[in-house]
């Protein structure tokens, strides 16, 4: 008998459609949050029929919704004494398989349907690293770009003294996102430690010296070229002598240009919000050395680049543009790694002209419902965000369990674990996605995958 049954029950895609109707009228506004839902749908069709248990137990009204939305006012004071207001968010969208995980965001851009939609990724994407970590995100709409060190620290200290209330160690463990770097996360941690009186493992990417793993900065970049090298092992193919296209130039970006180097690769492209550098020599360890110091110490704008390496050609943004001139660069393999919603129908029809064989997601949700279609009926290798980017969740989830043991590892050990998680991570969607009759489809695979595992831990654990 299942926890709770349904009269009338419909066909899995009546089922679905009725489903995302609902989610369509209860979350007005929040585009992101149903892109990333109808996405998940989509895959869900296949389970459902071998699976009527999910829907009698009415599983996916439950996984759409939020266990707990938190939203508060954080003021601060700036340089000049005024007084600012911004927004504070924490979504805990589910725990069936451990405290809520995922980042934190301050960016203007951030708002409930975008925190809603990155939470409810989280969850798959943090089922699918093999560790007990449930789903979670949360930010503000706080811009850090052209702060001062004690503006940062301010609002942080503020934002802190509401968020304590609702985290823990046990609880719910955010970490940084787009614009929570180590800076953000030290401020953050004193405040807690501050309130609490506590030392814990309440956030991850901590600093080396304050219960910080190594790795941990560089994992989601590393994390996305270890689950890239999987999917040519495929093909029998490997990483060495590629073209690759990156985008951004924030940590993902970083590190995965060091990975592509350590394996061979050519990297050729990175970006900010102002424009893209194409280098067409490609970006070597000495031009990388560059662009961390540009970004993460003189927090600059990457078109300075292009005033240091002279052969390097910079194309400022142009927002009439209905495509990105990034993904119309000739090469073999494309990581973007800057935000939601980088790469349009046309930017993946573009790729896919230029010979693409290789799309590897690093940042969250990059490519749009179209443009994944488009690379999925091109039948080319595509690694979907959910899986791709895991590592960096993953290592977060090894800081976790260093800082319960009190203990930590070396470079190699936590580098070692993140490099068999992604290869775990890919086997499990590979093999998903054949099992259920779509084989090479790594975006149900991956779907699939996170699914069963959250959905079995909430038929256990009964209707809460």
């Amino acid at each position: 008998m299942s926890v709770l049954t349904h009269p009338g029950v419909k066909a899995p895609g009546d089922y679905i459609e009725s489903v995302m109707i609902s989610v369509k009228a209860k979350n007005p506004a929040e585009p992101e949050f149903h892109q990333a839902v109808a996405e998940v749908f989509d895959s869900l069709r296949l389970v459902l029929s071998k699976h009527p248990e999910y829907q009698s137990a009415r599983l996916l009204e439950r996984i759409v919704e939020p266990e707990r939305v938190i939203m508060f006012r954080v003021p601060w004071f700036d340089d000049q004494g005024e007084i600012q207001i911004n927004r504070g968010f924490r979504i805990e969208m589910n725990s069936a398989i451990g405290p809520y995980k995922g980042g934190l965001r301050f960016h203007p851009s951030v708002n409930l349907g975008i925190l809603k939609f990155l939470a409810f990724e989280q969850v798959f994407k943090n089922s699918l690293t093999t560790l007990p970590m449930g789903g979670g995100k949360g930010g503000s709409d706080f811009d850090p770009k052209g702060k001062s060190d004690n503006e940062v620290m301010r609002f942080c200290q503020s934002f802190m003294t509401e968020l304590q209330r609702h985290i823990g160690p046990d609880t719910d463990v955010p970490a940084g996102d787009i614009g929570v770097g180590g800076r953000e996360i030290g401020f953050l941690f004193g405040q807690y430690k501050r309130l609490r009186n506590e030392f814990t493992g309440v956030l991850t990417g901590k600093g080396l010296g304050w219960g910080g793993s190594l790795i941990r900065p560089e994992a989601t970049g590393y994390g996305c070229v270890y689950f890239a090298s999987e999917m040519l092992k495929t093909k029998k193919d490997t990483l060495e002598g590629k073209l690759c296209l990156v985008s951004g130039s924030g940590n993902v970006s970083q590190y995965t240009v060091e990975k592509l180097l350590d394996l061979g690769a050519k990297p050729i492209t990175v970006s900010d919000s102002n424009g893209v550098i194409y280098d067409p020599d490609g970006i070597d360890r000495e031009k990388l050395a560059f662009i961390i110091d540009l970004k993460n110490v003189k927090r600059g704008r990457i078109r300075d680049y292009a005033d240091h390496y002279k052969k390097a050609i910079f194309m400022p943004t142009d927002i009439k543009l209905e495509h990105n001139p990034l993904w119309n660069i000739k090469a073999d393999c494309a990581f973007p790694s800057a935000t939601q919603n980088e790469i349009t129908a046309k930017d993946a029809a573009n790729l896919l002209k230029n010979g693409i064989k290789l799309v590897a997601e690093g940042a969250n949700m990059p490519s749009t419902l179209d443009a994944t279609k488009l690379f999925l009926d091109a039948k080319i290798l595509y690694g979907p965000a959910k899986a791709a980017n895991a590592g960096g969740v993953a290592t977060s989830g090894l800081e976790m369990a260093q800082n319960s043991a009190r203990l930590s590892w070396t470079r190699e050990e936590v580098d070692d674990r993140l490099h068999k998680i992604m290869i775990a991570i890919h086997r499990n969607c590979f093999e998903t996605a054949e099992k259920y009759g779509t084989p090479g489809n790594l975006v149900n695979g991956a779907n699939i995958g996170g699914f069963l595992k959250v959905a079995n831990a909430m038929l256990d654990q009964g209707l809460v």
